[in-house]
C-alpha cells in the first residue's frame, strides 16, 4: 500500500524575513512606492502635508499586511464588504445569541402528530393488486364488476 505525506499547516504563511510572510512583505513594498509617489509630489511644495500623508499610507500599509479579521487577511474583509454592497442580496443575521437559540429550541416543542391511514379494505386491496397486474390497464371507474378471480379466469383462457 502506497503511503502519502499529507500536507500540514497549510494555513500558515511561510515566513521570509523573521516574523514577515511574503504577502506582508510584498504589501510593505507596494506602501513604499506609494508613499514614494507622495513625497515626491509633496515634499517640496509642503512638508507638513507630505508628513500628514506619509503617516497615514503608513498605516494603511501595516492594516493590510498585519491585521486579521476572523483569521483572515485584512484585504478578504474589505473585498467580502466590497461584494456586500454591491449586491447585498443575500443576508444572514441571527438576532439572538446561541445560547438563547438553545434554550428558545428546548422551551418549544413541537407537538406530536400522529398519522392515522385508513385501514385497507379487502376490496381496496384487490383493485390495488388489479392495477398491479394489469400493468396499469385497470382503471377503477371503468371496471366495478371486475375482481382478481374474474381476472385471472381471462388470463387462463
Amino acid at each position: 500500500m502506497m503511503q502519502f505525506i499529507v500536507p500540514q499547516f497549510i494555513d500558515v504563511e511561510d515566513k521570509i524575513i523573521g516574523p514577515i510572510s511574503v504577502r506582508q512583505f510584498i504589501t510593505f513594498l507596494a506602501g513604499g512606492a506609494i508613499i514614494f509617489i507622495d513625497y515626491q509630489l509633496f515634499y517640496k511644495t509642503n512638508f507638513w502635508l507630505f508628513a500628514l500623508t506619509g503617516i497615514i499610507l503608513f498605516a494603511i500599509t501595516g492594516l493590510f499586511a498585519f491585521l486579521k479579521v476572523n483569521g483572515r487577511p485584512f484585504h478578504y474583509f474589505l473585498l467580502n464588504i466590497f461584494n456586500t454592497f454591491k449586491d447585498p442580496r443575500f443576508r444572514v443575521w441571527n438576532k439572538m445569541s446561541a445560547k438563547e437559540t438553545k434554550v428558545r429550541k428546548e422551551k418549544i416543542k413541537p407537538q406530536e402528530f400522529i398519522p392515522t391511514k385508513k385501514p385497507l379494505t379487502a376490496s381496496k386491496l384487490t383493485q390495488i393488486s388489479l392495477i398491479v397486474d394489469t400493468g396499469g390497464a385497470y382503471h377503477e371507474e371503468d371496471n366495478e364488476a371486475l375482481t382478481t378471480e374474474s381476472y385471472n379466469r381471462e388470463q387462463k383462457l
